[in-house]
């Protein structure tokens, strides 16, 4: 919007070309993010206590949470809102990749939504039943594999670039279709997964965020992409304004999201995270890379299927409690000491994942 707006003043002051370059307005945009999540998020914190919109503790689960019982949730509309503003202001609202992943962002949010309204306004403990939570992730996730297989117009975008390797690709097909969703549905609820401590998924989430932001920068640039022999998806660039939005919210989020939590982002914020990560990932053509540097999501999610398949086929546990946070939780570790090695690891995979751009 403003990016118009720039451009037409353009003609009378040169100097509102700078507003042109995609580097400005993705710092532009984390900082417009921060700024509303800062701004709004006292507000919203006090409008969620007075609608007695509380988070439900497991009685099973550790002890130290029930603590936490009745802290404000579904702060995940906050992380929403920043994101959703500060794209349509400093974004190129002629690019399609980007109404993209916002549109699949709310999707997803949407149903984190309506899961969060049944748990904590209607105080049902189900919430919204696992099988139609999964339908509308699975047609959300589908419908932007099936666009993206339609809209790509190079076979190079339909190609699974594995790191390390310059000349090494598989080209695809219709399995992009397949892959892609795995990505977005799994990204999403492996992000879900993750929220289970204050500030475990949202610092990780910033910092996966902004990598896959200079990726979708270095992508957009045929020159860089040939220099580090990554794939050249034209207009995927455009995706570092959004992954600034991203950035920029979560940490406005993090002000309230740290230990100990003043609100939780609920369903509502972590699906709609983990699905916009795995949407950059996918148009950019980089999975392997957001696998290794979204560690710690994938660890979280194993941990789950590791659980659950050796109770099914043994009766026993592997660990004292899935996901694995709570396995150190039941261990002794105090909460902040889970939270910190949990972003130290991820600093090192994101800084080990961007390092794989040379490394071929």
């Amino acid at each position: 919007m403003l990016l118009l707006l720039a451009k037409y003043l353009t003609q009378y002051e040169s100097a509102f070309g700078v507003f042109q370059y995609l580097t400005l307005r993705g710092i532009l945009a984390a900082g417009t993010a921060l700024a509303i999540s800062l701004a709004a998020g006292p507000l919203m914190i006090r409008r969620l206590q007075r609608y007695q919109v509380g988070q439900s503790v497991r009685s099973d689960g550790p002890q130290s949470h029930l603590s936490k019982a009745g802290t404000p949730t579904m702060g995940g509309g906050l992380l929403l809102l920043s994101i959703a503003v500060s794209t349509l202001l400093w974004g190129d609202l002629s690019n399609r990749y980007l109404w993209l992943t916002l549109l699949v962002t709310l999707a997803f949010g949407a149903v984190g939504w309506i899961d969060d309204y049944r748990k904590v306004v209607e105080r049902d403990a189900r919430g919204l039943p696992a099988r139609w939570k999964y339908l509308w992730q699975s047609l959300a996730g589908l419908a932007a594999a099936l666009y993206l297989y339609l809209a790509f117009d190079s076979p190079v975008t339909t190609e699974l670039y594995v790191p390390f390797f310059k000349d090494f690709v598989w080209s695809m097909g219709p399995f992009f279709i397949v892959l892609s969703y795995f990505v977005i549905v799994g990204a999403s609820n492996a992000v879900n997964l993750t929220d289970g401590l204050d500030g475990l998924a949202i610092l990780p989430t910033v910092l996966v965020g902004t990598a896959l932001g200079i990726i979708a920068y270095l992508t957009g640039r045929i020159d860089f992409a040939e220099y580090l022999h990554i794939p050249y998806v034209a207009g995927s660039g455009e995706l570092a304004v959004f992954c600034g939005s991203i950035a920029g919210a979560g940490l406005g989020f993090l002000w309230f999201n740290t230990y100990p939590a003043q609100v939780f982002m609920g369903d509502v914020g972590s699906l709609a995270l983990g699905a916009a990560l795995g949407t950059v990932a996918v148009i950019t053509r980089h999975e392997i890379v957001f696998f290794i540097m979204g560690g710690i999501f994938v660890l979280e999610t194993v941990s789950v299927i590791i659980q659950v398949a050796s109770f099914k086929l043994t009766g026993k546990r592997v660990f004292r409690m899935a996901p694995i946070h709570h396995h150190y939780e039941l261990q002794g570790w105090p909460e902040p000491r889970i939270i910190v090695r949990f972003w130290i690891i991820t600093v090192m995979l994101v800084l080990f994942g961007l390092a794989t751009l040379k490394l071929r």
